[in-house]
C-alpha cells in the first residue's frame, strides 16, 4: 500500500471512529435528563416532604459469585447512578447548611483502590458530583447526618427490601443504610405498607363508598394473611355501615397509628413521569428495538431443524452484543412446539426442535432501555396449513390492535379490538365453542409500556404522544385442549414495539418480518452463520 492510499484509509477510519463517538454521545442520556426528572418529581411532591430512594441490592448467584449488577430503574432515572450501596434524598423545599441552600443529597461509595483492583473502578464522590449534584457525600457519613425527619409532613418511600445481603466488612452497605434510615424515621419492623395503605383508605372513605371498600377488603382478606389477621381491618369489615358513618374521629377510635411516611405516593409520581418518554429516551429505545429486530431477522435466516432452543437464544444474544447491547432486558423466551404454549417459558433447553414452530420473545437492553419483540416462525422454513390458520388470526388481531394504538384511545380498546378478531377466527375454525371462553386460548393482555423496565410503569389510561408500548396478541393451544388434536402444540405470539405519535403511531420493530409470506421468504435467504461450524464434542 503506497503512502497516499494509506493516509486515505487512515482518514476514512478516523472519520468512522469520530462518527461512532458522536453517535454514542447523541444516544447517551444527559445529566439534564436526570436533573429534570428530579425537578419533575419535586413538583409533584406535597409541601414539606422528602423522597428517599435506595439503589438496588447486589445479587448473589451462589457461594461467592454475584450476578452482574443492575441498577434500580427508578434510581437510575433520577440520578444516572449505576453503582450499588447508595441512597438519594430529594427535598420538596430548600434546606440550608453552612454551604448554603440545597434540595437534594446523594450518598455513594467513595473510591477504594483495593476493592477496585478486584471489582473495577468506582466513580466515587468526585465522580458523582459530575452528574450534577452539589451535595454528594460518602455513604459512611449517612448514619451521622442529623436530620429531624419528624419535621416533615410526608416521607415518601418505596417498600424496604427484605432480601438484602449484609456485607460484614462494610458498615454502611445497603443493608445498614436501610437499618439506619428506619431508625431515623422511627420505622417499626412490624409496619406493613400494604396494610397501612388500607388504613388510609378507611380513614378517608366517603359515606357512599363504605360498602364498596368493605367488600374489597373482604375479597382481599381471603388472599392476604396480613389483612385477615389485622384487627383494624377486620373490625372495619364487620362494623355496621350506619354506625361507621357516625364516627367523628376514625383515627382515634380505630387506633390507627400516626406515621408520616408514605409508600404509595412516590410510586404514583414516578409512574406519572415514566409513562411518557423524552426524546432522549425514545432514541435509546429505538436503538434497542432495532438491535432486537435485526436479531429476529438474522435468526430467521439462520434457524435450522437441527438446532436447539438454547442455540436459537444464543444467536439472538450474540447479535445483541455485536451491536453493543450488554444484556437482555428480561429472560429470553425461546419455546418450540408445546413449549410455545407456556407464556413465560425461560428454560430454553429443548434440544430437538425438528420442524416445529418456535416462539422467540426477546429484547436487547441498550444503555438501560429495553425492547420487547416477539416473532413465531416454523423451524422448517414453511408453515403447515394449521399453523397458517392460527398465524393469520394472530396477525389480523395485531393489525387491529396497532390500528387502535393512537393518541386518545385506551389500552382497553386495543385489547377489545384484538380479542374480537381472535374470537371470530377461533370460532370459525371450530376451536372455540363459546365466545366467553376466549381466555382459554387468548389468555393475556396485549399491550404494556416499555422503557427502563420491560413492563414499564404506567397508569394504563388513555394513550398519549411519546408513550412506547407493545401490541402483542397471542393464541396458545396446548396439548390436551378441547379441540381437534391437529391444533395442539401451536403457540403463536407476534409482538411489536409501538411509539405513539401526535397523528398516529410508528412501529419501531417493523424491520423484523411479521407477515407470513415474508417470514418464509426470509428463511430461504443465506445466513452469515451457515458456514460457522464448530468441532464436535463427545458427551
Amino acid at each position: 500500500m503506497n503512502n497516499k492510499r494509506f493516509y486515505k484509509v487512515l482518514i476514512f477510519f478516523s472519520f468512522v471512529l469520530i462518527m461512532s463517538i458522536n453517535a454514542q454521545e447523541k444516544y447517551g442520556i444527559s445529566n439534564d435528563f436526570h436533573s429534570n426528572n428530579r425537578n419533575n418529581l419535586r413538583d409533584q411532591m406535597p409541601e414539606n416532604s422528602i423522597s428517599i430512594l435506595f439503589s438496588s441490592p447486589t445479587r448473589k448467584r451462589s457461594n461467592d459469585v454475584y450476578y452482574h449488577y443492575h441498577p434500580d430503574p427508578n434510581y437510575y432515572y433520577l440520578t444516572g447512578w449505576r453503582e450499588p450501596h447508595s441512597i438519594l434524598l430529594i427535598f420538596k423545599n430548600y434546606m440550608r447548611d453552612s454551604l448554603g441552600n440545597y434540595n437534594e443529597i446523594l450518598f455513594v461509595r467513595d473510591k477504594d483502590p483495593y476493592d477496585e483492583k478486584w471489582n473495577g473502578k468506582r466513580m466515587g464522590v468526585k465522580g458523582a458530583k459530575k452528574l450534577g449534584f452539589d451535595r454528594v457525600f460518602d455513604k459512611n457519613t449517612f448514619s451521622a447526618m442529623n436530620f429531624n425527619f419528624k419535621s416533615f409532613d410526608k416521607i415518601l418511600l418505596n417498600k424496604f427490601l427484605t432480601d438484602v445481603e449484609d456485607i460484614i466488612s462494610d458498615e454502611s452497605d445497603l443493608f445498614d443504610l436501610q437499618i439506619q434510615l428506619k431508625s431515623k424515621i422511627n420505622f417499626q419492623n412490624e409496619f406493613n405498607p400494604e396494610v397501612f395503605k388500607w388504613y388510609n383508605l378507611i380513614l378517608n372513605v366517603s359515606d357512599d363508598e363504605i360498602d364498596k371498600l368493605k367488600n374489597q377488603l373482604l375479597f382481599y382478606s381471603k388472599r392476604n394473611k396480613y389483612l385477615s389477621n389485622d384487627k383494624i381491618i377486620q373490625n372495619f369489615i364487620s362494623i355496621n355501615t350506619d354506625e361507621f358513618k357516625k364516627e367523628t374521629n376514625r383515627k382515634k377510635n380505630y387506633f390507627i397509628p400516626d406515621f408520616n411516611f408514605d409508600f404509595e405516593l412516590l410510586k404514583k409520581f414516578l409512574t406519572n413521569q415514566r409513562e411518557i418518554k423524552t426524546e432522549e429516551e425514545i432514541e435509546l429505545i429505538r436503538t434497542a428495538v432495532k438491535i432486537s429486530s435485526i436479531g429476529q431477522y438474522e435468526v430467521m435466516k439462520a434457524a435450522k431443524p437441527g438446532m436447539s432452543e438454547r442455540e436459537i437464544q444464543g444467536l439472538h444474544q450474540y447479535i445483541y452484543k455485536r451491536y453493543g447491547s450488554a444484556h437482555e432486558g428480561y429472560p429470553s423466551i425461546v419455546g418450540a412446539g408445546e413449549n410455545s404454549c407456556v407464556l413465560h417459558y425461560i428454560s430454553n433447553d429443548k434440544t430437538d426442535i425438528k420442524n416445529q414452530l418456535i416462539l422467540m420473545d426477546l429484547g436487547a437492553e441498550y444503555r438501560g432501555y429495553t425492547a420487547d419483540v416477539t416473532r413465531t416462525i416454523p423451524v422448517s422454513g414453511k408453515f403447515t396449513f394449521e399453523q397458517k390458520q392460527i398465524y393469520e388470526i394472530v396477525y389480523d388481531a395485531q393489525e387491529a390492535g396497532i390500528e387502535i394504538a393512537k393518541k386518545g384511545n385506551s389500552f382497553s380498546q386495543i385489547y377489545q379490538a384484538t380479542k374480537k378478531v381472535a374470537i371470530e377466527g377461533l370460532m370459525n375454525l371450530g376451536i372455540l365453542k363459546k365466545p366467553e371462553d376466549i381466555r382459554t386460548y387468548f389468555p393475556h393482555g396485549v399491550a404494556h409500556h416499555i422503557g427502563l423496565d420491560v413492563h414499564d410503569p404506567g397508569n394504563y389510561g388513555l394513550l398519549s404522544e411519546n408513550m412506547v408500548i407493545t401490541v402483542e396478541p397471542g393464541i396458545y393451544i396446548p396439548e390436551g385442549s378441547d379441540c381437534d388434536p391437529k391444533w395442539w402444540s401451536i403457540g403463536i405470539r407476534i409482538e411489536d414495539d409501538i411509539l405513539i405519535t401526535e397523528d398516529g403511531n410508528e412501529n419501531l420493530s417493523k424491520y423484523a418480518p411479521r407477515e407470513l409470506n415474508l417470514i418464509e421468504k426470509t428463511m430461504k435467504l443465506d445466513s452469515a452463520l451457515d458456514n460457522f461450524i464448530l468441532p464436535k464434542i463427545k458427551n
